[in-house]
């Protein structure tokens, strides 16, 4: 008899375990509240711009790259895309002069030196450390072990140069670098920090250092981020199509109320069509919680072990997004402007904690834009809970924020109104409604010492056959990142079923 399995949630990480679950025979049913799959990696449609929500970039499309790897194990074709070179150019404040991460690795180490003169041990010892990670990575761990099946895995895959590097799993980015005797150097330390913030969520006083070294290395060949043609949407897609040529059902706009628990383990879900307004049981051998960890306590309710629950409710918090999408003419975007740019100011404002924007631009003949325009992408962190203030002026704090953004992006692109075709906002409270995040949290769990790799929350719950995938598991945030998950899940169900 097939065994059936329910995928609550169509990101990444949930399309990504339903195509390999239904690939090796399983019956898949996936269940999305949104219209659209993807989450925060879909796309959304504006007077013929297309638009990513929240992610505009993707690693692991070289040979042996995560993606590469599940495409070729579903015999679906990667899509086309373009490497990102340099992967970002970083604005310091009041420099006119971008610290641009190229993708070619000797053409980064001149660029590293000219701005950090006496870093290149840190460097280098970074370039060590992602090696041994990426090589440890790609023999599949399962991080953090919580069966024999587990540790097995994680022994198995362990190496002497892995298990030299075990003392590091408690050092920071701020504890390696003064031990080269670098902990002084503010531009250093401004460029780590803001780079580190886009991946980890937190900067490099917290974040964990084997972890950042795979952050900051994974830009250079022959690995590398890359920019697809048409949308992020492709991804989905292309899952999706796995999913139902091997027999899955994918229902959108099916908001699952309840995950169902009998005898302590999961047995299936309550779902309800938002269309119809019906609610049906859905029974299950297995249940996949493709949202955020934060999330489990209300669809669980009192099946929710009280030591999980304690753990969830003291994770550190986590971060929301305030996103400024624009369409605009060729004359507002820069000659020669790279596809990923970051920005630190100067001073205080309402745009996010450590007052930086992410600005991701189309360029020509990607999909997103029709002939002679380009869609323009900025993003900053903000604290999820200041959007839920009942006394807030929800649309006048949302305006001050637009007005402040198209201020200081000015500084560097051309938004006279004349060449501005479409402008919207988006906030936590955005991401909430359209995502069913809880709060409108984006980026996943920040990857502290405290949960990052051996001390991550594990894809196997306390709750026998409920698994959850996404931001929220190792290896973190990031359609790579959730894809690894995914696939951990995937060779850790199938273990269990044998």
């Amino acid at each position: 008899m097939t065994r059936q399995v329910v995928v609550v949630g169509a990101g990444i990480g949930g399309l990504t375990a339903a195509a390999l679950l239904a690939r090796h025979g399983y019956g898949v049913t996936v269940f999305e509240q949104a219209q659209q799959l993807g989450g925060c990696a879909s796309t959304f449609w504006r007077r013929g711009f297309t638009f990513d929500v929240g992610a505009t970039q993707v690693a692991g499309l070289e040979p042996g790259g995560i993606h590469e790897q599940i495409f070729s194990e579903l015999e679906v074709s990667l899509p086309t895309a373009t490497p990102c070179d340099p992967a970002c150019a970083v604005y310091l404040p009041k420099e006119t002069a971008p610290i641009q991460v190229w993708r070619d690795r000797q053409r980064w180490q001149q660029e590293r030196q000219q701005h950090f003169p006496g870093s290149e041990g840190f460097w280098q010892s970074l370039e060590r450390l992602f090696a041994i990670s990426w090589r440890f990575q790609q023999r599949q761990p399962i991080l953090p072990p919580r069966t024999p099946f587990d540790l097995w895995q994680l022994v198995q895959a362990l190496r002497p140069d892995t298990v030299l590097t075990l003392p590091l799993s408690l050092m920071t980015v701020t504890d390696w670098l003064n031990l080269w005797g670098l902990g002084g150097d503010r531009r250093l330390r401004q460029f780590l920090d803001l780079q580190l913030k886009l991946y980890s969520q937190v900067d490099a006083s917290e974040t964990a250092l084997l972890y950042a070294a795979t952050a900051l290395c994974l830009s250079q060949a022959p690995h590398g981020l890359y920019h697809l043609h048409g949308s992020m949407q492709v991804l989905s897609d292309r899952l999706a199509t796995a999913i139902r040529r091997d027999g899955g059902q994918i229902h959108t706009r099916h908001w699952v109320t309840q995950i169902l628990v009998d005898h302590g383990r999961a047995v299936g879900v309550e779902v309800q069509n938002l269309k119809t307004k019906t609610t049906t049981r859905v029974d299950a051998d297995h249940v996949i919680a493709n949202v955020p960890a934060q999330n489990l306590p209300q669809l669980l309710g009192k099946a929710i072990p009280r030591g999980y629950l304690h753990r969830l409710k003291t994770l550190p918090p986590a971060s929301g997004a305030f996103v400024l999408y624009l369409g605009v003419k060729d004359a507002a975007i820069p000659e020669n402007c790279p596809p990923h740019l970051q920005f630190l100011y100067d001073g205080t404002g309402p745009i996010g904690e450590n007052n930086s924007l992410f600005v991701s631009v189309s360029q020509p003949a990607d999909g997103r834009a029709p002939d002679g325009y380009r869609t323009l992408i900025a993003s900053s962190f903000t604290e999820p809970s200041f959007w839920q203030q009942p006394d807030l002026d929800y649309g006048r704090t949302k305006a001050a924020y637009t007005q402040q953004a198209l201020t200081r992006l000015g500084q560097f692109f051309d938004l006279r109104p004349e060449h501005i075709i479409h402008c919207e906002a988006a906030t936590p409270r955005t991401f909430a409604r359209y995502t069913a995040r809880l709060d409108g949290i984006v980026g996943g769990i920040s990857q502290r010492l405290s949960t990052f790799g051996p001390f991550s929350l594990a894809t196997r719950t306390p709750i026998p056959h409920l698994w959850l995938v996404g931001d929220s598991v190792h290896p973190g945030e990031g359609t790579a990142g959730v894809s690894y998950g995914a696939r951990s899940l995937v060779q850790q169900l199938l273990a269990g079923d044998r």
